[in-house]
């Protein structure tokens, strides 16, 4: 359910009651009956909300104990925020790492209200590896236009430049090129868009590009992956746009977030890869401005369904295709 206060349970009701029954009856919302309840009303959803076994077009809700609870507001950060939306996230990964869910989609949390709890990760992926124990994690936004896969996220620009070497490139183009195949792309065409401007322009400014992107983009290419690069970031995802590409390695978070959300800002689902469980998830925040007014779009949330629910019915990738992390 995410962050009770933002609009993460109007747009789960409202995208639940867009789904046909039967689709509903396989799905569980993890967060607090009386808050789904609340935006069950407010949206005039109109869905039968059950903590017990769910009858036909019923929702089932598994409650989380929720600390600070009354700190919430609507609209508002708070530690209570914090802390329910990290035990809806702690309650799904236990619950999909003993095989009871196939695929975790989630709603939207506040970083600083997760902070303000005590849990100091940089959202939900992180928190996610956090409770795996995965070694590493990879953000994928995808969209039917456009998708991006990328190197580094929720840090500092500084510190991007810093991640950017190419084990960690590697396992990047790797991750996405199984990803695609599990979907069914049998050769998944990847272009790695460069670091510098004009990919360094021979060193002239900056040389990542030359001594860190292109040797990962080799290995991959003599690991029979069909990757490219690096591509200077002002023309990359115009190819990829044009269909030139499937999928783009973007090097740092607003390098790979501002075309993927300028192309389909309404129908772009963020994809964790690396990590042990499956997870999708909305592409927005917790929009605090217009929490609790029903004035939410659940377009995003439906696609967040959609794509869990293609993953989920994707072959499982061949022993061969399973690849480590990079440390």
């Amino acid at each position: 359910m995410g962050d009770p206060s933002g609009i993460g349970p109007e747009v789960i009701c409202k995208a639940l009651a867009a789904l046909p029954a039967a689709e509903r009856g396989d799905m569980i919302v993890i967060g607090d009956p009386a808050i789904l309840e609340r935006a069950n009303g407010l949206t005039n959803a109109g869905l039968a909300v059950t903590t017990d076994d769910a009858p036909e077009g019923a929702v089932r809700v598994i409650a989380v104990a929720c600390p600070e609870a009354d700190t919430i507001r609507d609209g508002t950060i708070s530690p209570g925020g914090g802390h329910a939306a990290y035990g809806c996230v702690s309650q799904a990964v236990a619950m999909a790492e003993a095989g009871e869910i196939g695929v975790i989609v989630t709603a939207p949390l506040n970083k600083t209200a997760l902070h303000l709890a005590g849990h100091e990760y940089d959202g939900h992926t992180g928190l996610i590896q956090h409770l795996t124990g995965a070694p590493s994690s990879y953000m994928l936004l995808a969209s039917e236009r456009l998708s991006t896969i990328h190197v580094s996220t929720h840090v500092s620009l500084m510190d991007a430049i810093g991640r950017c070497r190419t084990a960690r490139i590697l396992d990047t183009i790797r991750i996405g090129h199984a990803h695609f195949r599990r979907l069914g792309t049998p050769r998944p065409r990847i272009a790695v868009a460069g670091l510098n401007p004009h990919c360094g322009e021979a060193g002239i400014f900056g040389h990542e590009d030359a001594e860190q992107i292109e040797p990962a983009v080799e290995a991959a290419r003599a690991e029979g992956i069909a990757a490219s690069g690096p591509i200077s970031a002002d023309t990359v995802f115009h190819r990829a746009v044009g269909g030139e590409f499937d999928l783009v390695v973007a090097q740092y978070h607003d390098q790979g977030h501002i075309p993927t959300k300028l192309i389909a800002f309404d129908t772009t689902v963020n994809v964790s890869l690396g990590l042990p469980v499956l997870r999708t998830s909305v592409d927005h925040g917790t929009a605090f401005d217009i929490a609790w007014t029903g004035k939410a779009d659940h377009t995003n949330m439906l696609a967040a369904i959609a794509y869990a629910r293609r993953i989920l019915a994707a072959p499982a990738i061949e022993a061969e295709d399973r690849l480590r992390s990079a440390v």
